[in-house]
């Protein structure tokens, strides 16, 4: 069984900088990719960096030179650094797994970006 478990979330204001941790533990693979995905209300999930065990990496164009995505494989943790946080960036985030095709999230955590 694969677990994952988010931390960091939280209320900033614009401008500021949180850091998201996601441990996963269990029976997981060397190779794999995990991510941050994001959920706004009234709004579809969407992709917001993945990295590969390897250290590819992936930033959507509306985080890019903001959000930076880092991963210990020693530790199964990957972690999500936001600077210039706005309110645009307000969603619940939540941790992805892909672990040899099957996908595991975490639970979500709250970011509300507002002054």
């Amino acid at each position: 069984q694969v677990q994952l478990v988010e931390s960091g979330g939280g209320l900033v204001q614009p401008g500021g900088s949180l850091r998201l941790s996601c441990a996963a533990s269990g029976s997981i693979f060397s190779i794999n990719v995990m991510g941050w995905y994001r959920q706004a209300p009234g709004k579809v999930r969407e992709l917001v960096a993945s990295i590969h065990s390897t250290g590819w990496t992936y930033h959507a164009d509306s985080v890019k030179g903001r959000f930076t995505i880092t991963r210990d494989n020693g530790k199964n943790t990957v972690y999500l650094q936001m600077n210039m946080l706005q309110p645009e960036d307000t969603a619940v985030y939540y941790c992805m797994l892909d672990n040899r095709g099957r996908t595991y999230w975490g639970q979500g955590t709250q970011i509300t970006v507002s002054s």
